[in-house]
């Protein structure tokens, strides 16, 4: 081969390397908490969203039943009770083994991100009250990517805190 022809075959290999890692998104979730104002007998409420990939749901519980590739709002609805079971093992929040905050999931929807379609999952959170340290502990899909992450907001009156979830980080303190 000519010097020319291996720059060529190089520069071919390139681009298409590129193009592969440009087309895979990382996998990640948003899981956003509001803390209720009003506070019942000492219980705290959370008013929870989780947006959660369904290309990631698609890979682990197979949402696809036509195998054409493509996830219709038939195919996620038809799915949701395998979904809620799914996601909220690996949604914990709590200030100890006995004293757990109860999740009562509401409602799914659809909702479009820049990178596709997740599903919402809307939900509330009743914590027994006053907890001692208010724990959320998050591991949804780190046992099958390790570079999965949950990007998690927290509001609560006029305040805004954030973190990162992630294999090396699966509980954070929260102060609502």
């Amino acid at each position: 081969m000519r010097p020319f022809d291996l720059a060529l075959l190089a520069a071919v290999a390139w681009l298409a390397a590129a193009s592969t890692a440009v087309a895979h998104s990382a996998s990640d979730a948003y899981l956003t908490l509001t803390a209720d104002a009003a506070r019942t007998a000492g219980k705290i409420t959370l008013h929870g969203q989780w947006d959660i990939a369904l290309r990631d749901l698609d890979f682990v519980l197979k949402l696809d039943d036509d195998g054409d590739g493509r996830l219709t709002w038939g195919e996620v609805r038809h799915h949701q009770a395998a979904i809620e079971r799914y996601a909220y093992r690996y949604l914990s929040l709590g200030d100890g083994p006995g004293n757990a905050c109860a999740i009562k999931p509401d409602r799914q929807l659809i909702d479009d991100h820049a990178d596709g379609a997740y599903a919402a999952l809307f939900f509330e959170a009743v914590c027994p009250g006053p907890p001692h340290k208010l724990m959320l502990h998050y591991s949804l899909f780190f046992a099958i990517d390790p570079s999965h992450r949950g990007i998690f907001v927290l509001q609560s009156g006029g305040n805004v805190a954030t973190a990162l979830l992630s294999p090396a980080n699966t509980a954070v303190e929260l102060k609502p």
